[in-house]
């Protein structure tokens, strides 16, 4: 069992930053992949980004490639979301998600992630 907590999210102008971060409890915090997702209201949950269980393995979806950067610190069972130059698009709420596989995988899908925070919503004014 793994409890996930997030944090830091608010309200930001347009390209503004902010940085979210998730706490994990309960299991081993390294035999877990670790991703952000976000969900809009009225549309379906979508992956944000993604990195493996040591950190060295890394993805991003289009939308926020190259505008978004995900991390980890094993010892602290924490991984971030920084954010920058924020758009009104970015507007959702963010949940954090921990799946368990192998060392070098990135989860990307919702279904391949076994737990999850509540979110924290984020929403970038124009």
């Amino acid at each position: 069992q793994v409890q996930l907590a997030e944090s830091g999210g608010g309200l930001v102008q347009a390209g503004g930053s902010l940085r979210l971060s998730c706490v994990a409890s309960g299991s081993i915090f390294s035999l877990y992949a670790m991703g952000w997702f976000r969900q809009a209201p009225g549309k379906e949950r979508e992956f944000v980004a993604g990195i493996s269980r040591g950190g060295g393995s890394k993805h991003y979806a289009d939308s926020v490639k190259d505008r978004f950067t995900i991390s980890r610190d094993n010892a602290k069972r924490t991984v971030y979301l920084q954010m920058n130059t924020l758009k009104p698009e970015d507007t959702a709420v963010y949940y954090c998600a921990a799946g368990r596989t192998q060392v070098l995988v990135v989860l990307s899908t919702v279904t391949d992630m076994e737990y999850w925070g509540n979110g924290t919503l984020v929403t970038v004014s124009s």
